[in-house]
């Protein structure tokens, strides 16, 4: 009989199995909290029993395994194989395995070609991200399960990544979504990003086996995998010992090794590799020693903010509130601008139950004395916390936290706020602000990464932090995305770095993300001589000390730098001269209830996903919608919008049957701005064209399974689902052209399409199966070439209507150029019209600069629609790119969207009611080099740049105040300017 062991040390989690003769007699599973070797020989001190004093075999597996493996001098199988072992002991007829650990995620795939595919760096779907996100709901994860059991509906949340999908959750806490319809919505992003991010294009179907710690533990994650693949209970596995599937494969791959061990030979193996250090890359220690820490701290003890007893004052107060995107922060000032009142804590997933506590608290400690004449709201939460509960008036977080900054220092150039999941930073010149640069979809880099990774070790933040500021080998981590640091984190582990060396590591990552990401600082003297640096994230030496030694300078760290943003909102409030407060009294707090539930609205095709907010005496609060109408004011009246503009006459182009069939045509990426010219083309020659639908969350769910990269942009990704679209409505012909180069508008070097635009016709060929079945027509042509165009396209298509002629192709071809001249030339003159308007009505204007695909619905997720609703009139890049010369540039400009976005950049500058935002997909390498000239042009300019990174992610929680924060910054200047011209 033969005695084995397998061991499975994850990036979270140890598993140890014994096996005799084939039957488990022994299994055991714990969190090792970063102590993996001390874990894992502790772990082996449990199985004593079960080996006894017989010799046997064994073998390591696990991502954090390899380490030991090696140290040790034991047998180490990949874990991948070590799944397919597992699979093939039990005996079980299985096509695919998905196996989902604490940061790693994998599919195998058994019948029709061997093939496993594990995720890269990223953690995005895993079992880490499921605890990040019960941490952000303030839950336990077996809470965060049963929640999702009771879910209604779900909400669409980016699967890429787990700061995207952050990025979308924080808004629907903030505005009262359901917790059991978030909870099963963070699941199904599991499921997506497995889909997607995994199988890359390949079918999941037949018998699957579901391993792994969290599809073993999460029944809510089990549902939303059965119903989403649509597999019968014969079809989905889930068995009793998933957890331990590779810690099984471990054991009986080890059955393969000559080597025998008797448990105290393992047992001293392990133990002597627990005492083992070596890391490849240090970092200087952030402090020399205590001496030099006690200085540092009584350094920044200096910029306070005085402080007055509540109990003892009498007289004006101002109240300020800051609901962030983790945690609520609550002041109240005197007239004097004393602080009357403080509170920082957690949103717990629910702030309006945190400021009704707070306000029933500062009512309490006001008594009679105080009278607060003005209350002022910031933060994500604004608009819920308004209207929950009558607070006077809004502020922008940007101009709330510049306001508090320039009353520390009032010479200030330069400040940066890191918060939970936001970098803020602001250029000040000439007592105003002068650029906003923000952290884009993502939160990488701030201090949520921190706190999750903390609490992840089983350290609350406070302790994990102050571990890393004596830490005398800090980890190099990079400034990578921190979800990608992850696996820097691991590595340092592997070698044994210790808590206080990856706690040190973390936060000087975070600092660097900030400033070489956000900032892209190439030296100090960018940032400028005065510089104030808040949030929460601050209040974090080890981050503090981190940003100073980066710098080279020294900073001002107020001491209430986690609550500069209700302080500046409650300066706000002093500056309103209300004679009183409309917020609610204590009576009314205690009568105060509030519920919410979801909705959608169907006042027009954009469906948004709405949350109803009711509060008591029946008020109600909506959020989720892109404009007003559900709001119950009506339809708005309606600005000049030249993205809804270019929309409704894509939408209008109608087809009428042929005499030579049907043709189908995908709505996505150049045929938005192409689908004139082949309309026009196909009707002449007696074709109907077929569109596929409109783009939309289902449309890109239909074609999900078939996208091999998930690296693409999200524009090239819909083009999956367009093409099921053109195959539900029958057609046998489908038509999607390679294109090279652009029609030549002679404004740069070249006027080339980008690689995606022109050539993912090639790569729907290769991954999209059901194309065999159909006339897929993916020709090259030239369309800046009219003549050679004639000829290619009468040989291409002869090939397939035997009967055309080319009189007739080149008939087509002469309505199709007309018709494309005909509809650029209504565009601008569309444009010259909105104009017009905004200036004859003294509006502001916004270029929403970005390629032809971004006036799709579903990719521009209605921020057109939100522009609009501040009254803005909404311009695009191509009815202004006309009206200024063609653009020098300091790189090679042979792209012709990108020189349509340097000539719109420009036209901005010459107009003091026109500012530019463009808009970026995540994906979109080439936006790299467009992004830093677009900057550099407004810059030069006079202007300010902002960019919208745009992706799956559809909460524009993020996108307002973006756009609020330029909106604040451009009237700051206007009254510096009347100021100066009085």
């Amino acid at each position: 009989m033969s005695l084995s062991v397998g061991i499975d040390i994850g990036s979270t989690t140890v598993k140890v199995v014994v096996m005799d003769d084939g039957v488990i007699t022994m299994k055991h599973y714990e969190r090792h909290f970063s102590q993996v070797r001390q874990k894992t020989a502790e772990m082996l001190r449990l199985a004593r029993g079960a080996i006894g004093e017989r010799a046997f075999t064994v073998a390591i597996s696990g991502s954090a395994g390899f380490g030991v493996a090696k140290a040790a001098g034991l047998p180490f199988i990949q874990e991948v194989f070590a799944t397919g072992e597992a699979v093939r002991h039990s005996g079980e007829a299985i096509d695919i395995v998905i196996e989902l650990g604490g940061e790693d995620a994998k599919i195998l795939f058994l019948t029709g070609g061997l093939e496993e595919r594990m995720n890269g760096t990223c953690a995005g779907g895993t079992g880490a991200f499921i605890d990040q996100m019960a941490t952000l709901l303030d839950v336990t994860t077996d809470e965060l399960d049963q929640l999702s059991l009771r879910a209604q509906r779900l909400y669409p949340i980016a699967s890429r990544c787990g700061v995207f999908a952050k990025s979308d959750i924080q808004p629907l806490l903030n505005q009262g979504a359901a917790k059991e319809d978030i909870a099963a919505s963070i699941f199904q992003a599991v499921v997506d990003q497995t889909i997607t991010g995994l199988a890359q294009g390949r079918r999941i179907e037949g018998k699957i086996a579901f391993l792994g710690g969290p599809l073993h533990f999460f029944k809510g994650l089990q549902k939303r995998f059965v119903e989403t693949l649509h597999l019968s209970p014969e079809n989905a596995l889930f068995p009793d010992l998933g957890q331990y599937s590779v810690a099984i494969g471990s054991a009986v791959f080890s059955e393969q090794s000559a080597e025998q061990l008797t448990f105290d030979e393992l047992l001293t193996r392990v133990e002597d590799t627990a005492n083992e250090v070596h890391s490849a890359r240090y970092l200087e220690p952030l402090f020399a020693d205590e001496d030099d820490y006690e200085a540092f701290v009584e350094r920044h003890r200096r910029a306070t903010v005085p402080e007055r007893a509540i109990e003892s004052y009498e007289g004006n107060a101002y109240l300020g509130i800051d609901c962030g995107s983790t945690t609520t922060k609550v002041v109240l000032i005197s007239q004097q601008a004393e602080l009357l009142y403080q509170y920082y804590g957690s949103n717990r997933g629910n702030p309006v139950d945190i400021i009704k506590e707070q306000l029933q608290q500062v009512w309490r400690l006001c008594g009679g004395r105080v009278n607060i004449r003005a209350s002022v709201c910031t933060g994500y939460g604004e608009e819920l916390i308004k209207n929950a509960f009558g607070i006077d008036a809004g502020i922008v977080e940007t101009m709330a936290h510049f306001k508090a900054a320039r009353f520390f220092c009032p010479n200030v150039d330069f400040i940066l706020d890191i918060g939970g999941q936001d970098i803020k930073c602001f250029q000040v010149k000439n007592d105003s602000i002068d650029s906003i640069m923000l952290n884009e979809a993502c939160s990488s880099g701030c201090g949520s990464f921190i706190e999750t990774f903390a609490r992840s070790m089983g350290y609350e933040i406070a302790e994990f932090s102050q571990k890393g500021i004596f830490s005398q080998y800090p980890v190099d981590l990079g400034s990578r995305c921190t979800v990608f640091m992850n696996s820097s984190v691991k590595q340092a582990q592997k070698e044994g770095a210790g808590v206080e060396d990856i706690s040190a590591g973390l936060s000087m990552s975070v600092v660097k993300n900030a400033i070489y990401k956000v900032i892209r600082a190439h030296s100090a003297d960018e940032l400028g001589e005065h510089i104030v640096v808040q949030g929460g994230t601050f209040y974090n030496d080890a981050v503090l000390r981190s940003f100073e030694k980066e710098i080279g300078r020294d900073v001002i760290r107020p001491t209430i730098a986690g609550l500069m943003g209700a302080y500046g909102a409650a300066l706000y409030g002093r500056e309103l001269e209300l004679a009183e407060t409309a917020t609610m009294r204590p009576d009314q707090l205690a009568a105060f209830t509030h519920t919410s539930k979801a909705a959608q609205c169907g006042l027009c095709t954009n469906h948004c996903n709405l949350t109803v907010n009711t509060f008591s005496g029946n008020r109600r609060f909506i959020s989720g919608n892109k404009c007003e109408r559900p709001l119950g004011v009506g339809k708005a009246k309606e600005l000049p919008n030249l993205y809804a503009y270019k929309m409704d006459r894509i939408r209008n182009l109608k087809s009428t049957p042929g005499r030579r069939g049907r043709i189908g045509i995908p709505l996505g990426l150049a045929m938005f701005e192409n689908l004139p010219f082949w309309h026009a083309f196909f009707e002449e020659l007696g074709i109907e064209t077929v569109l596929s639908d409109v783009s939309s969350t289902e449309l890109y769910g239909k074609g999900r399974y078939t996208i091999p990269s998930d690296t693409a942009c999200y524009p090239a990704k819909l083009m999956h689902g367009h093409i099921e679209s053109l195959f539900e409505k029958g057609v046998d012909t489908i038509f999607y052209p390679c294109l090279t180069y652009n029609f030549d508008e002679h404004k740069g070097d070249n006027h080339y399409n980008c690689p995606v635009v022109a050539y993912y016709a090639e790569l729907m060929r290769a991954n999209i199966t059901k194309l065999q079945t159909v006339r897929f027509l993916y020709p090259y042509f030239g369309l800046h070439r009219p003549k050679d165009f004639e000829k290619k396209a009468y040989q291409y298509f002869k090939g397939y209507y035997t009967d055309l002629t080319q009189r007739e192709v080149s008939a087509a071809a002469k309505k199709a150029y007309a018709a494309y001249y005909a509809w650029q030339d209504d565009l601008k003159a569309e444009g010259a019209r909105a104009i017009a308007y905004a200036r004859a009505n003294g509006l502001q204007m916004v270029v929403l600069a970005g390629r032809p695909y971004h006036i799709d619905p579903e990719i521009n997720h209605g921020i057109d629609r939100l522009l609009s609703s501040f009254g803005i009139v909404v311009l695009t890049e191509d009815a202004v790119a006309d009206l200024v010369e063609p653009q020098k540039v300091n790189v090679l400009n042979q792209w012709t969207y990108h020189a349509r976005l340097y000539n719109a950049a420009k036209y901005c500058t010459m107009h003091d009611d026109t500012e530019l935002v463009q808009l970026v997909s995540f994906g979109c390498g080439i936006d790299a080099i467009t992004t830093d000239e677009v900057r550099a042009i407004l810059e030069r300019g006079g202007k300010l740049y902002t960019q919208l990174k745009i992706d799956e992610i559809n909460n524009l929680g993020a996108v307002k105040i973006r756009i609020r924060s330029l909106l604040g910054a451009v009237e700051e200047r206007r009254r510096r300017a009347k100021r100066r011209d009085a």
